[in-house]
């Protein structure tokens, strides 16, 4: 039998802020942080900060939807419920980042977000596509493609 896939990212503890690599399975896995013990969730968005971008989003082994957003942002609210429940949904499958890029402008320069919300959709490290907006059908058909 071959063996699996990695299905691993990098991501920063929420509490001790700790880089972890993840093994990303089924739905309802919990990981604990290998410095603080604390639990990585990742049924939920993640937040991702520039620092750490390229070694989260982009070497990631499994798909990345990832939210450029800004607190101030009305229709970045209206976009949030969608991406809570993707990544309850997809977890497991696939990992849901938000970057706020007011924190994070050279990320949102490189990637010619002039608007917020846009959803980027990545894949082994490419950008695959996005919506700009709220697009909620549009973003629910990339995501089950990307995991498909």
């Amino acid at each position: 039998m071959p063996p699996l896939p990695d299905q691993s990212v990098s991501l920063r503890c929420q509490f001790c802020e700790k880089l972890n690599r993840v093994e990303v399975f089924g739905s309802g896995h919990q990981t604990l942080c290998n410095n603080c013990t604390k639990p990585i969730l990742l049924d939920r968005p993640v937040n991702v900060s520039q620092d750490d971008f390229d070694e989260t989003v982009l070497a990631a082994s499994v798909p990345v939807l990832v939210d450029f957003y800004a607190d101030w942002c009305a229709p970045c609210k209206m976009v949030a419920p969608l991406v809570d429940e993707l990544a309850r949904e997809q977890s497991g499958r696939m990992l849901v980042v938000k970057i706020d890029t007011d924190r994070a402008a050279n990320i949102s320069e490189r990637y010619s977000i002039r608007s917020i919300p846009t959803l980027v959709l990545f894949k082994e490290g490419k950008e695959i596509d996005r919506s700009m907006g709220f697009e909620p059908e549009r973003v629910r058909i990339l995501v089950e493609e990307a995991v498909a």
